[in-house]
């Protein structure tokens, strides 16, 4: 395993964040969902970022690694060193460890093209907010945040009834999440961005609109 000092070193791929709870085990559904979404992303050549310990984090480094069909692609940990549950899993290539969640989070930043957020906690909802409050500030560029599984349905319904009728954010605000029901529909949407992505044309307007076309509907 790798250890890393400078981001900027291992900017040489696609990138796709996965954040998820630690708590999950192997036999969960949840585990599998996101081994199989990994595997898909290391076939494609796609790095992909966690935590780098246990659960959710250790299914995508896992499916990665099942995935991939050479070693040009990589999964990274950002490990954060606490007392409880985050050990980092054998499935890393390179590994960073934190004592800080905060910086810790805009390694995370720093590093991913797209974040997929499975199911999770507390620390899950930490870096959801996070990714989504430098997003809408536009301290980082566009990152689709992906929200993957029906736990997010009465979050997103939420969002939707309460501070974006209240008028606390805006409409483009609650358009930079994207909802997937299943890994196929998580899949379908980095995909595409990523194939935005590389022609440098990366826009959330563009991507909903091609999957608005795909479902024949809008995109709600």
């Amino acid at each position: 395993m790798e250890e890393y000092n400078n981001q900027q070193d291992y900017k040489k791929h696609f990138r796709v964040a996965i954040f998820g709870s630690a708590r999950i085990t192997e036999d969960d559904e949840t585990y599998q969902h996101i081994y199989e979404l990994a595997k898909l992303f290391g076939a494609d050549n796609i790095d992909v970022v966690t935590g780098g310990g246990p659960g959710i984090m250790e299914a995508a480094c896992s499916g990665h690694h099942a995935g991939r069909t050479n070693h040009r692609t990589q999964t990274i940990g950002l490990n954060i060193m606490i007392p409880a549950e985050q050990q980092p899993n054998r499935h890393l290539d390179i590994k960073k460890d934190f004592e800080r969640f905060s910086k810790r989070l805009d390694d995370f930043m720093m590093l991913s093209d797209a974040v997929v957020v499975a199911p999770g906690g507390v620390g899950t909802l930490l870096e959801l907010a996070y990714t989504w409050q430098l997003v809408q500030v536009e301290h980082i560029g566009h990152i689709p945040i992906i929200l993957l599984g029906d736990l997010w349905k009465n979050f997103l319904t939420w969002v939707k009834d309460n501070p974006l009728e209240l008028g606390y954010l805006s409409k483009k605000d609650y358009n930079q999440l994207f909802f997937a029901k299943d890994v196929s529909e998580a899949y379908e949407i980095i995909k595409k961005y990523h194939e935005l992505y590389l022609r440098a044309d990366d826009s959330y307007q563009k991507l909903r609109n091609f999957l608005s076309k795909e479902k024949g509907e809008d995109q709600k």
